[in-house]
């Protein structure tokens, strides 16, 4: 038994319900090794539609979310993330075949600063000023949420990839 089967959550989570993929099963492997360490099913095209319908009605809520509150909920994950480095760095070894060490020295506080500087990012509300069009009137470039994205992350840098799509998301 790998450490996968004790400690990875592996079902999807749509609409805050954690559940079995519908889809094709697929091994994963360590690449090191060969190894298949966990067996997963993917999500069925009908479970994809769900996971998109949730995350757009959430986003409704999470657009009006304040600076602060996001700025606190990506600290929170970079907090978690840190306190469960050791359990982040072997799963992400196992799943990418890399020296545990080099995960936990150089991987981890990447990762964890990554949502760090998006918690700080998200405190900064600033426009660019575009010019002036008309006599008394100041153009502003303003940066807001837009909608639901999707995103495939690679084999070789999954945490940091999550870490890189999610965590500019959240501010």
């Amino acid at each position: 038994m790998t450490i996968w089967e004790n400690a990875m959550q592996y079902q999807l989570l749509i609409n805050g319900v954690l559940v079995d993929g519908e889809g094709e099963r697929q091994s994963v492997y360590n690449p090191a090794t060969g190894e298949v360490i966990l067996e997963i099913a993917e999500a069925s095209p009908a479970q994809v539609d769900a996971a998109v319908l949730a995350a757009d009605s959430a986003f409704a809520e999470w657009g009006q979310t304040t600076p602060k509150a996001r700025a606190e909920c990506l600290l929170k994950l970079a907090d978690s993330i840190e306190q469960n480095a050791l359990e982040f760095a072997r799963l992400e070894s196992q799943n990418c075949g890399k020296p545990l060490h080099c995960v936990i020295n150089d991987e981890i506080p990447a990762i964890v600063d990554v949502f760090r500087f998006f918690a700080g990012a998200a405190r900064c509300l600033s426009g660019l000023a575009a010019g002036e069009y008309l006599e008394g009137h100041t153009s502003m470039i303003r940066r807001d949420p837009i909608g639901v994205v999707a995103s495939i992350a690679p084999w070789n840098y999954p945490l940091m990839m999550a870490a890189w799509k999610l965590a500019p998301g959240g501010r």
